[in-house]
């Protein structure tokens, strides 16, 4: 294979990619319109369905219809023989001849009418299945759809030194840093402060035992009724 030939060939098969990457992208618009489409042409099957069953109708009352005049026609006939009018009864012989002739051709037109409004109701019913079927994988696929599409979205904003959220994440860590700096140097002054006032050795002098403070209310109290009484207060 040449260079040329091999060129054609790659350019190709990118147009064909191309097309189905266009096609994949409305791909949920098409399965909507066929489905709009496929909706469309069953009412339109079942408007027609309408009409069929109308002419069945039709023709089960011309059926009945006929069964009735071979009946009645018959009892003539039977009349006529009792009464030994055999012209007669000829004559209705050939009535009765022409409402079977017609009897078995409207028979076969209504047995036709009963099996394509059999077939027709069956085709209708498999199909509204198919449909609703389809629609289910169409609100499967969206769901997918659209759960992917925020699952990029995500990743697309956290990928990348750039984007808004890691930004936005890494002033929340130079925010968190920079206040626990602050607390520390707060922390580190106050200790400064206490050492230099003696604060500190107090404190821990008085937490030995060593040195006393604090007075409490209830000391003082004890020691001013002690005062009073005139009788030395409690060590």
């Amino acid at each position: 294979m040449g260079v040329f030939s091999k060129l054609f060939t790659a350019l190709r098969g990118a147009g064909n990619e191309m097309g189905e990457a266009v096609i994949d992208t409305q791909a949920l618009r098409i399965l909507d319109q066929e489905m709009r489409d496929s909706k469309s042409a069953m009412d339109k099957a079942k408007e027609n369905l309408t009409k069929v069953v109308a002419e069945q109708i039709g023709a089960e009352r011309s059926v009945k219809k006929l069964r009735q005049s071979v009946a009645e026609y018959e009892g003539y006939a039977m009349q006529a023989l009792d009464k030994g009018d055999e012209t007669l009864a000829v004559e209705i012989s050939e009535k009765i001849a022409d409402l079977e002739n017609e009897l078995e051709a409207q028979s076969e037109v209504l047995n036709n009418y009963n099996q394509n409004v059999r077939t027709l109701k069956q085709t209708i019913r498999d199909t509204e299945r198919n449909i609703k079927s389809m629609e289910r994988e169409i609100n499967v696929v969206k769901t997918t759809a659209n759960v992917q599409k925020a699952n990029e979205a995500v990743a697309a904003r956290f990928s990348g030194t750039n984007s808004s959220l890691r930004s936005a994440t890494d002033s929340l860590e130079r925010i968190k840093k920079k206040q626990q700096v602050k607390s520390d140097q707060m922390k580190a002054a106050m200790d400064m402060q206490k050492a230099e006032g003696g604060t500190e050795l107090k404190d821990r002098l008085r937490s030995a035992g060593i040195v006393k403070g604090n007075a409490k209310s209830a000391s003082v109290l004890e020691r001013l009724r002690a005062k009073k009484a005139g009788t030395p207060p409690s060590l």
